[in-house]
């Protein structure tokens, strides 16, 4: 499910995506082929794809993956643009460039980012279903976690669907005012709520359920965050460090993903710990199969 390959027939089926392809941004004007087969695939880096075990042995599919190339084209051309405009020339950092509110540069972003964050999940939506379908021949019997007995889902059987959006912007109203909130390296954790916090490969993830704390914009962390730079990481650590630190979990464990051995990252329940006024724990995983681009 990593890189470019033909559209499945679920990815060509999504004709509000294609059919409004030509209202975005130029830069990725061209491309519409490269989008339809990228979607519904996992991507590198951090993304992944885990069959993960909860303390009670239920089993759970988890992935993080996001707008894939087409996201990352969008993003780059609305923020030349930015960088163009007479507003932000005398910036002291290019990188401060801002859109106005009530522009057309503004309105043209706001499109184009809804259309993204729209591809995102259908990228996951799609990973899901191929997951489940393939999972379903040698687990028949496969058991679906039941939220708890006084969750906010309590009887529901899609409680076991968490969709939990990162690094991405929603309106929202805080602080009596109408705002654009961007949750970059976050979650939204209003109350009652269900999210994920991943770990890292060879370590623990949880299910939360946010407390809504308006300090944070109910918000909470979308993982353990990195320690190292994945350049520091390649050099500090070997192919045998990564073998170790992810015995037990069936994964990749060459040198192409050490960038993403655990020792990289910090330690997941300390994170946890530290945000405890933002989120409670529903659940613990750890997966005993990790799929990376």
């Amino acid at each position: 499910m990593t890189g470019h390959r033909e559209p499945t027939a679920r990815a060509r089926r999504q004709d509000d995506l294609w059919s409004t392809y030509d209202t975005l941004h130029p830069r990725v004007a061209g491309r519409l082929a490269k989008a339809m087969n990228q979607l519904g695939t996992l991507g590198s880096g951090n993304h992944f794809l885990e069959v993960c075990l909860d303390t009670d042995d239920a089993v759970w599919i988890m992935l993080h993956s996001g707008s894939r190339n087409v996201g990352k084209e969008l993003a780059e051309g609305h923020i030349r643009v930015a960088k163009q405009l007479e507003h932000n020339a005398g910036l002291a950092d290019r990188d401060l460039a801002v859109f106005l509110a009530g522009t057309p540069e503004m309105s043209a972003y706001r499109h184009d980012l809804h259309w993204a964050q729209t591809y995102a999940r259908r990228n996951r939506d799609l990973m899901l279903a191929a997951a489940v379908e393939a999972l379903r021949g040698p687990l028949p019997g496969l058991r679906v976690p039941t939220p708890p007995a006084d969750g906010p889902h309590a009887g529901d059987r899609d409680f076991a669907l968490v969709n939990c959006h990162h690094s991405y912007v929603a309106e929202e109203h805080h602080f009596s005012a109408d705002v654009l909130v961007t949750r970059k390296g976050a979650i939204s954790a209003r109350e009652g709520e269900y999210g994920i916090i991943p770990g890292s490969m060879g370590t623990r993830s949880y299910l939360v359920r946010g407390r809504g704390n308006p300090d944070s914009f109910h918000s909470a962390s979308h993982g353990a965050g990195r320690t190292m730079s994945r350049n520091r990481a390649r050099r500090t650590f070997t192919v045998d460090d990564l073998a170790a630190q992810t015995r037990g979990v069936e994964c990749r464990k060459d040198a192409g993903v050490l960038d993403e051995i655990p020792a990289a990252y910090k330690d997941i329940d300390t994170v946890l710990a530290r945000q405890s006024d933002l989120v409670e724990i529903v659940a613990q995983l750890h997966a005993v199969l990790c799929v990376k681009g």
